[in-house]
């Protein structure tokens, strides 16, 4: 599986919560996982956000976002002229916050770093 993902964030390329959390997941599905982080600030170039974001607005433009149905919804119904269609869902889930991965943990992650980019991938 590969996973394009901007180096800010959640899923940044240096946060330990994310790399754990990938881990498991690998583990679940039995598959291999690569992830190329977009260098900051080029987000830009990622493929899905540029040809989604500009219809997003489109879709909302002028409409009043009183809750988080209403915001749901507006993206929801986002349609490109070719045919891409998004599908939006409100994640009501609680999460844990202030969670702290040791180093025991990270020592546990199978990571093997690329030759391009290393740092980053």
């Amino acid at each position: 599986m590969l996973i394009c993902a901007d180096a800010g964030g959640s899923n940044g390329n240096r946060l330990r919560a994310w790399k754990l959390n990938l881990q498991r997941v690998a583990d679940q599905i039995r598959i291999p996982i690569t992830v190329c982080h977009y260098p900051p600030g080029t987000s830009k170039w990622n493929k899905i956000e540029h040809r989604l974001f500009s219809f997003i607005s489109l879709s909302w433009r002028g409409q009043p976002l009183i809750n988080f149905e209403t915001i749901v919804n507006l993206i929801g119904a986002t349609k490109t002229r070719t045919g891409l269609k998004v599908k939006a869902v409100l994640d009501t889930n609680d999460y844990e916050t202030g969670i702290k991965v040791s180093g025991e943990q990270i020592e546990e992650i199978q990571l093997r770093r690329r030759k391009v980019h290393p740092a980053g991938n």
